[in-house]
């Protein structure tokens, strides 16, 4: 096993650093001492999709939190109590669920839903993570759909039911009933990766909420 690709990211980490603090002399000093972002991003771990990177953000800009298949279960105590921490300490003024195509999450619930899965009874921690995604597959219409535009179809579908879900969290509904409480919007976008665009498909507020 080589390790040349670990020592590639060390690498450019001390490039990186020595940049920074080149063109921002303080900036590290700055970022130390504390965080104020306006902007949690809920995201895939997908490789291609660095929240960071395609937004041309900087170290403070998001808060961020990424699974497979950019989930947010109601029972998920680890995107809870990001979300949480966002809304209710940091302060965030915008949560964004971010999906994207060719997702290969969304894939394997396409095949998981149609039982062509070499083995669909078996239970592993990905299967359970991605049976509420398999289950929306099922209900959604896709026989006249290609097999692009099922995958599309089952991505944008994804995006708006973890808004939804979003939307029905303790930390959303108690901000949305508190008018003293600082405003916060929930957006679902979709990432072309073919394209390096941001589409936004949905936005739910106080007052266009479920």
């Amino acid at each position: 096993m080589s390790h040349k690709p670990i020592q590639t990211l060390l690498n450019a980490n001390e490039e990186w650093a020595q940049s920074v603090m080149k063109d921002t002399p303080d900036f590290f000093a700055r970022s130390a001492t504390g965080q104020k972002p306006k902007i949690l991003w809920i995201g895939c771990s997908d490789s291609r999709v660095p929240e960071s990177v395609i937004t041309a953000s900087k170290p403070g800009d998001i808060f961020v939190h990424r699974n497979v298949a950019n989930q947010f279960h109601l029972h998920d105590d680890s995107a809870l109590s990001v979300l949480t921490f966002a809304v209710k300490e940091v302060g965030v003024e915008h949560v964004v669920l971010v999906g994207h195509t060719n997702c290969g999450g969304a894939m394997a619930c396409i095949e998981a839903a149609k039982g062509v899965a070499t083995n669909p009874t078996v239970s592993t921690p990905l299967t359970r993570w991605l049976r509420p995604l398999t289950a929306l597959v099922r209900s959604l219409d896709l026989s006249a759909c290609s097999a692009s535009e099922a995958l599309n179809k089952v991505v944008e579908a994804n995006v708006i039911k973890q808004v939804n879900n979003i939307c029905k969290s303790e930390p959303i509904t108690t901000a949305w009933a508190d008018p003293d409480a600082k405003r916060v919007t929930v957006h679902g976008w979709m990432y072309d990766l073919a394209e390096g665009r941001i589409r936004e498909l949905v936005f739910r507020d106080a007052q266009a909420k479920l």
